[in-house]
This record gives structure tokens, sequence and C-alpha cells, in this order.
């Protein structure tokens, strides 16, 4: 076989493993707003907080995967633009569980449409500066960056499973899935202490071996060649 057909095989092979990662986000950001969740989240605060966080740490880390290996990069001021997606990303999400702003979303078709697509927007954002980040000091301010963010989603999970009370109006937390409405507001909590928290986990845990992965090879360039 000659180079340019092994070179044209890898460039195949690359192509549809891009492609895979960005059908697997696009499908299921379909199923997500397509199907019954956009219906139920106006009355199941479980159900919100299903499909906002399969937008944010499912679809949005997907569609970032395949953008960066389709050869997507980040130029000018990088860690600029990583520290204002991560603050519009705290904004957005801590601004949308506000019980004027959810209520708002919940009652008003277009709202909620603005709602939903900031989600993405932010989630998006803060996926790409992740994947795309190479250099250390950028993997470095990324790595921070999703520190923050576990920690903040994880605060309004607990924040929503402490409350001794509905924090929302009673008709947006009538109960899905077998609960009650004070259950249905904790159990939302739950989810986003737990799922949020384990995917930016997992995405700093994935960035954190890129980055000792990049300081080995840094101190094997570093050793003298022995003649």
């Amino acid at each position: 076989m000659t180079t340019a057909g092994l070179s044209q095989g890898d460039d195949g092979r690359r192509s549809a493993t891009v492609n895979g990662w960005l059908l697997a986000g696009l499908l299921i950001l379909a199923g997500l707003w397509l199907g019954p969740l956009p219906a139920m989240s106006r009355t199941a605060f479980s159900a919100h907080m299903l499909l906002h966080l399969g937008v944010v740490a499912l679809v949005a880390p997907l569609l970032a995967v395949g953008l960066v290996h389709s050869g997507l990069t980040l130029g000018g001021n990088r860690r600029g633009w990583m520290m204002l997606a991560f603050a519009l990303e705290m904004v957005v999400v801590w601004g949308w569980h506000a019980p004027a702003m959810h209520e708002a979303a919940a009652r008003h078709v277009g709202v909620f449409v603005v709602q939903q697509l900031s989600f993405l927007l932010v989630g998006l954002s803060v996926w790409l500066a992740g994947m795309a980040a190479r250099e250390r000091r950028d993997l470095l301010a990324v790595m921070f960056g999703f520190a923050l963010t576990l920690m903040h989603m994880t605060m309004l999970g607990v924040l929503l499973m402490m409350a001794p009370k509905l924090i929302y109006p009673a008709e947006l937390c009538l109960g899905a899935f077998g609960f009650e409405q004070l259950e249905d507001q904790r159990f939302g909590g739950v989810l986003m202490a737990a799922w949020g928290g384990l995917a930016y986990l997992a995405g700093g845990i994935v960035l954190g071996g890129r980055l000792l992965r990049q300081l080995d090879s840094d101190a094997a360039a570093d050793q003298p060649v022995k003649p």
C-alpha cells in the first residue's frame, strides 16, 4: 500500500471518528429537545434538571470533542476567553435557577427557548475551552475553571436538596417519576450535585492526565543525550 493510500485511510478514520462524536451529540440533543422532557419540565423540576444537565454535561462535551478533533482551535487571548466562558456559565446556571427566571421559562415558550439555547452555548463554550487546551498554562487555567464549575454546581445542588420547603411555585414542582412536590425539587438537586459534579470532575481528570503526559514529555526532552 502506498503512503498516499495510508494517509487517505487515516484521514477517513479520523473523519469517521469526528462525525461519530458530532452525530452522537446532535442525536442526543434532538432527543432531549424534541422528546417529552420539555413539556415535563414545565411542571416537574426533576425533568427540568434532566434536560438542563443533558444539554450541558452530555451533549456539549460530545460536540466539543467532535469540533476539536475536526481541527477547531482557540485563537487570540485563549486564557481570557476560557475564564470568560466559565464565568458566563456560572451566571447562566445560577441565573436561570433563580425562582423568577425559572418560572418565566416554565410559563413562556420564548423564554424557555432562550434558556435552552443559553445552556447549550455556555456548556459548549466551557467544554471547547477544555478539549482545545494543549499548552501547560491553558490546561492549568481550564482545570481551575472545571474545579470552580464543579463546586458551584454542587453547591446549587446541595441548596436544592437541603431546602426545607419549595423554592419554586408549587405548580412548577408537581412531581414526576413518582415524586411528591418537595421530593421532586430535592431530586433535581441530587441530579445537579451528582451528575453535574461528576461530569466536570471527569473533565478535570482527563485534562490532568493530558497535563501529566505533557510534563513527562517535556522532562524526557530535557534529558541529556548519552554519547
